[in-house]
C-alpha cells in the first residue's frame, strides 16, 4: 500500500474528528501566552474601559460591532461585561461574518435574533454596506458605535471591511464611532501589492495593501483621514480610538499574553494568522489552502502534488521558513476526501519571514512543477478570484506569463513605498513601551 492510500483510508475512518478540529469545535477556544508575566502583558482597549466600569458609555444607546475574539483577559465577553455592569444600554449587536457567537463557517452569518445569554438583539451584519448599516443603526436607536474585534492583518480578512462600512454610516449618521484596539498578529509592517480601482468586493473595498500593518484602531484612523470624507461626504466626527497599553508593532501575538480566540474557524492559532496573509491567495486557485484540515493556511496542496514542491521551496532559500512534505485529506471545501500532497510551512524566525513573498513564490514553483494540473478558481478568466485576492490582474498575468517571484515583488514597490509613506501619521504605537 502506497502512502497516498494509506493516508486516503486512514482519512475515511478519521475524517469527522479532523472535520471537528478544522471548525474549531476542537480547538480549545482560548490558549494564552505559555509563562506570560501578567504585570507585562499587553492591556487591550476593552480592559482599559472594563476596569473603569464602562462608564466612559454610559448615558447612551450603544451599538457593539463584535465576534467571540471580543472579550476580556478572563475569557468573558465584553458584551456579557456590559450587561452585568449596568452601566450601558446596548442597543443592539451586530455579528460580521461567522456571527456574533461565532457559530457560522467561512462566508456564512447568524441570523438576527436575540441572544439568549444576555437578552440583547443581535443583528446580521454580514456583508452589510452602508444604508444596510444605517438601517440597523436607526432601528435600534443607536447613539454609539463599539468596535472590537481581533483582525489579523490583511486587507481580504472581512472584518476591517465592516468596520469601514459601518463608519460610512456612522458618518452620514453623525454617530460617535468607538474602537477598542487589540494587537495586529503579524506586526506593524507593511507588504504586499496595493488593490487597484476596479477590484474592490467585499474582501477589498478601499484602497490599501494586502498586508496593511496596522491595528484596527490606525486602520480606523487611515480611512477616517483617507477616504471617508470623499466617500461618505464627511469623516466620523467623533471618532476615538481606545489605545493598548504595552504593546509594540515589532512583537508576537505570544509576547502579548493575551489569550487567542480563533477570528474565523479557520484561523485556530497565532500560527495561522502568521502565513495566511501570503498563502491566502492559494483561495484564487484549485490547490487546496487547507480548510478541512486542522493546519489551515499552513497546509496547502492538490491531488496532483509531490515531495518536489517542499524539495523546491526549500531549496529557494527564503527567510525564515522551512517546508515539510505533506500529505493530508480535506473534510471540507476543496477536494474533499481525497488525499492532497503538497507542503506545510513552518515558521523559524517570524522577524525575518515574509509572508507575502513566500505565498508568490509557492504559487510561481506550483505552476512551473505542474503546469498542466496547475489551474486558477474561475479558470483565470478577468473576474477570477485571484484578482480579488491580489487587488489586480497583475499577479495572474506574470505567473502565467513565467515570471519570477523576485520579478513579481518588484513590481508593487513603488505603490507599497507610497501606501507606507501616507499611513505613517495615522500610527498610534511607534516607539511605545
Amino acid at each position: 500500500m502506497d502512502r497516498r492510500t494509506f493516508i486516503a483510508s486512514a482519512g475515511a475512518a478519521a475524517g469527522v474528528a479532523a472535520g471537528a478540529a478544522a471548525t474549531g469545535v476542537a480547538v480549545p477556544s482560548v490558549a494564552s501566552a505559555a509563562g506570560a508575566d501578567p504585570a507585562r502583558a499587553v492591556l487591550t482597549g476593552a480592559q482599559r474601559l472594563a476596569d473603569d466600569g464602562w462608564t466612559a458609555l454610559s448615558g447612551h444607546r450603544v451599538g457593539v460591532i463584535s465576534n467571540p475574539t471580543g472579550i476580556l483577559p478572563d475569557a468573558s465577553h465584553i458584551v456579557d461585561s456590559m450587561v452585568a455592569s449596568g452601566n450601558v444600554t446596548i442597543a443592539g449587536v451586530f455579528g460580521p461574518e461567522h456571527g456574533f457567537r461565532g457559530s457560522a463557517q467561512a462566508g456564512e452569518a447568524e441570523e438576527t435574533t436575540i441572544d439568549p445569554r444576555t437578552g440583547v438583539t443581535v443583528y446580521d451584519a454580514y456583508g452589510a454596506q452602508e444604508a444596510g448599516f444605517m438601517r440597523m443603526f436607526a432601528e435600534a436607536d443607536v447613539e454609539v458605535v463599539v468596535f472590537d474585534i481581533q483582525d489579523v492583518g490583511a486587507r481580504f480578512y472581512t472584518y476591517i471591511w465592516t468596520m469601514w462600512s459601518a463608519m460610512r454610516a456612522a458618518a452620514r449618521m453623525g454617530l460617535r464611532f468607538v474602537v477598542l484596539d487589540r494587537p495586529n498578529p503579524v506586526g506593524g509592517s507593511a507588504r504586499g501589492p496595493m488593490l487597484f480601482p476596479g477590484f474592490e468586493s467585499g474582501i477589498g473595498q478601499r484602497y490599501i495593501v494586502q498586508q496593511h500593518g496596522m491595528t484596527v484602531g490606525e486602520l480606523a484612523r487611515f480611512f477616517n483621514g483617507e477616504f471617508l470624507p470623499a466617500d461618505a461626504g464627511a469623516p466620523v466626527e467623533d471618532l476615538e480610538v481606545v489605545t493598548m497599553r504595552r504593546w509594540r508593532p515589532d512583537s508576537r501575538y505570544a509576547d502579548t499574553g493575551l489569550p487567542w480566540v480563533l477570528p474565523s474557524p479557520n484561523m485556530p492559532t497565532p500560527d495561522t494568522a502568521q502565513v495566511y496573509v501570503g498563502t491566502c491567495v492559494f483561495e484564487g486557485t484549485a490547490l487546496s489552502e487547507g480548510r478541512g484540515s486542522t493546519r489551515p493556511f499552513e497546509l496547502i496542496g492538490a491531488p496532483y502534488g509531490t515531495y518536489h514542491w517542499a524539495d523546491a521551496m526549500n531549496a529557494a532559500g527564503l527567510p525564515g521558513v522551512d517546508f515539510r512534505e505533506a500529505y493530508y485529506v480535506p473534510t471540507f471545501s476543496k477536494h474533499v476526501g481525497k488525499v492532497c500532497g503538497g507542503v506545510q510551512l513552518h515558521v523559524t524566525d517570524a522577524d525575518a519571514f515574509d509572508p507575502v513573498r513566500t505565498g508568490v513564490a509557492m504559487l510561481v514553483e506550483a505552476k512551473r512543477l505542474y503546469p498542466e494540473a496547475f489551474s486558477w478558481r474561475g479558470g483565470g478568466t478577468s473576474d477570477g478570484f485571484i484578482h480579488k485576492l491580489h487587488g489586480s490582474e497583475r499577479l495572474r498575468v506574470m505567473v502565467d506569463a513565467g515570471a519570477s517571484a523576485d520579478e513579481i515583488v518588484a513590481s508593487w514597490q513603488d505603490e507599497l513605498r507610497e501606501f507606507d509613506q501616507r499611513r505613517q501619521q495615522y500610527l498610534l504605537y511607534r516607539g511605545r513601551r
